[in-house]
């Protein structure tokens, strides 16, 4: 019986009861409301089958496909994301922004190649919280972008605010995640992770290439340091190496080049798969530095340079 669908098993209850309220002479004494009730189980059983399809194509396009991680969230997860994002920036009302975060990823994910690394909450808290702590300038500084899709959305976040940022992006691009103690296999979607597919991504979300600039290598490269560090950075999304020691080598030279004000998302904070995070950052903030905690949303805390 557990393996009954529950309009089947309800179709089989009404049928016992037909059998039931029948006379001895075989006819019904309730033959109309019978009929009615029929119809209506009828009526429930085309619906849901209807819903059914529906569902598989919602799953088809926003559903776990080609190393894609699921974009159908529960109204719980959004609410509590609304609580964490309003604790962060004082927003009384930050709901219609996280649905429009919501609008921009759906839209940027579909149109591009790859996929945004994380799960709906967190990219959602990092697309929403940066803009409503307001910036100082439209400088941003991602470290670690995998397919530039992040960064397609996040410039689409600026221009909701009437805001045009230019963005600074630091990767290997290597064709494997490069991270201590994992096992550095191909992505999961299938897509290349390169400099041509990070490009395509941003001029499919409409980044000007003139507002892009793109340096192959690691944080921690002296050359790449030397390049990037020729302007004070209003954003800066920490999402690089994940081990303890990467993470606090990023947030020494962050702390150097961000602007005052300026806010730094530390990306995979208390995510249980990167301890390392968690650990270095809070080392971090505990030691002499002028960056504070603001607010931490789903897994991802964010700071403000004093």
């Amino acid at each position: 019986m557990s393996n009954i669908r529950p309009i089947e098993r309800l179709g089989r209850r009404f049928e016992r009861a037909v059998r039931k309220s029948g006379t001895a002479n075989g006819k019904n004494r309730h033959a109309g409301g019978i009929d009615a009730l029929g119809a209506r189980v009828d009526a429930m059983e085309k619906e849901l089958r209807e819903a059914r399809v529906a569902r598989y194509t919602l799953e088809l396009l926003f559903g776990e496909q080609d190393g894609r991680k699921l974009r159908m969230p529960t109204k719980g997860s959004i609410d509590t994301l609304v609580e964490q994002v309003e604790a962060a920036t004082g927003e009384r009302d930050a709901r219609a922004h996280v649905v429009a975060a919501f609008r921009t990823l759906v839209e940027v994910e579909l149109r591009g190649v790859g996929r945004i690394a994380g799960g709906t909450p967190n990219i959602l808290g990092k697309l929403t919280v940066p803009l409503l702590l307001g910036p100082p300038n439209d400088d941003v500084l991602e470290i670690g972008t995998l397919f530039g899709m992040f960064s397609s959305a996040l410039t689409r976040q600026f221009a909701r605010a009437g805001r045009r940022c230019s963005l600074t992006i630091v990767d290997p691009l290597a064709d494997v995640q490069l991270q201590p103690g994992t096992a550095n296999t191909a992505d999961p979607s299938g897509t290349p992770v390169s400099e041509a597919v990070v490009r395509a991504n941003l001029e499919l979300a409409g980044v000007p290439a003139e507002r892009i600039r793109l340096h192959r290598g690691f944080s921690g490269d002296p050359g790449i340091r030397r390049a990037v560090s020729d302007r004070p950075y209003g954003t800066v999304i920490v999402d690089g190496d994940h081990s303890a020691e990467g993470v606090r080598a990023d947030l020494e030279w962050v702390e150097e080049i961000v602007a005052p004000g300026g806010l730094v998302v530390v990306d995979d904070y208390g995510d249980r798969t990167w301890p390392g995070v968690k650990e270095a950052a809070d080392a971090y903030l505990a030691g002499d530095t002028a960056f504070e905690l603001v607010g931490v949303a789903s897994t991802s805390a964010f700071l403000r340079r004093r």
